[in-house]
């Protein structure tokens, strides 16, 4: 499977689009971003979106639903932006690289869907075995495009013959971990610093030359300053 293709199974590559639901889920991302989860109630939802809480509650029985079902939302427009930008990438180095900018580099200030919107979903996986499953299902997803792009690049030469399993688990391990100080906007990890020091990291993991250039800001999903997030 190519990097960030639609999984086989996928109900969101299949199913055609919903508009009052794609409206729903709009609206619920941007609340979530401005209040948080813990403080958003359905009828908020439904307020901003010009609805009842009836019509909200029709397509998403829970809470919880809603904001697995925000992000996901989220998620699948960043891994769509994410193919349209790597292919006319020639080389699988910089494919890696733009996903990493993606993930650390936001292209919007102030855009209300970000890491934040991440950690409300840990913290109710934490506690929901249904927010759980859907939390996993996205590390996977997060995952397996990073293998996808190491085993492109071990096929062409360019990275070295290390574990592709075990090199996806270190790096979104450490995106993960900047994506949580950057959202509480920890004055030393910027995100030019994050995506400098991920780059750093994975040019020394699977062994090919990397240096800092001058690059527009871009933005993962999900995000903050992820968004961050990847899927």
């Amino acid at each position: 499977m190519s990097a960030l293709a639609p999984e086989a199974g996928d109900p969101s590559a299949a199913s055609p689009p919903d508009g009052r639901r794609d409206q729903l889920l709009e609206a619920a991302l941007t609340v979530i971003g401005e209040r948080g989860f813990p403080e958003t109630r359905i009828a908020d939802v439904a307020a901003r979106a010009g609805t009842s809480p009836a019509l909200v509650i029709y397509y998403f029985k829970t809470r919880d639903q809603l904001l697995t079902e925000a992000i996901r939302l989220s998620e699948d427009r960043w891994y769509a932006e994410g193919i349209a930008r790597i292919a006319s990438i020639p080389t699988a180095a910089g494919r890696l690289e733009e996903l990493v900018a993606m993930t650390c580099m936001p292209e919007e200030e102030g855009d209300p869907v970000s890491w934040t919107l991440w950690l409300d979903l840990w913290a109710q996986a934490a506690r929901h075995p249904e927010v759980a499953a859907v939390r996993r299902e996205f590390d996977e997803r997060w995952r397996q495009t990073i293998v996808d792009l190491v085993t492109e690049g071990q096929a062409s030469g360019e990275f070295a013959a290390i574990d592709a399993d075990s090199f996806s688990i270190l790096l979104s391990a450490l995106l993960d971990g900047f994506a949580i100080q950057i959202a509480l906007c920890d004055p030393v990890v910027d995100n030019e610093r994050t995506f400098r020091l991920s780059m750093e990291f994975a040019a020394g993991q699977l062994g090919f030359s990397w240096s800092p250039k001058p690059r527009g800001r871009r933005q993962r999903v999900g995000q903050a300053p992820r968004s961050p997030r990847p899927s």
